[in-house]
């Protein structure tokens, strides 16, 4: 049996049906080059050591916080900064893939 006879995953197949569906829509598919993978590697780097530093300044905040209250806004704001930090990451991630500038950070 050779390998494009083999059982496939249910996996590849999914791949398969998509890839199909993005060339029937016109998608095409290019792969990155070298400085985009930098640049994605670079950005995830980044993103990763903000969410680990965003982690410990919760963790700490809520050892201190003995109101149940006050730490159910600490959770709301770190979940909302967790979210903050992903779109922003995102955001980077595809102009690095697109070859754009990121549009400028908001506060």
């Amino acid at each position: 049996m050779s390998e494009d006879e083999a059982p496939k995953s249910a996996y590849e197949i999914i791949l398969e049906r998509l890839r199909l569906k993005d060339r029937e829509s016109g998608v095409e598919e290019r792969p990155l080059s070298e400085e985009q993978r930098a640049k994605l590697a670079e950005v995830r780097k980044v993103y990763e050591a903000k969410l680990a530093e965003r982690e410990i300044l919760f963790q700490s905040a809520v050892r201190k916080a003995h109101d149940p209250a006050e730490r159910e806004i600490l959770e709301e704001d770190y979940r909302r900064d967790r979210e903050r930090i992903g779109a922003e990451r995102d955001r980077k991630m595809e102009a690095a893939r697109g070859g754009e500038s990121p549009p400028p950070k908001t506060k």
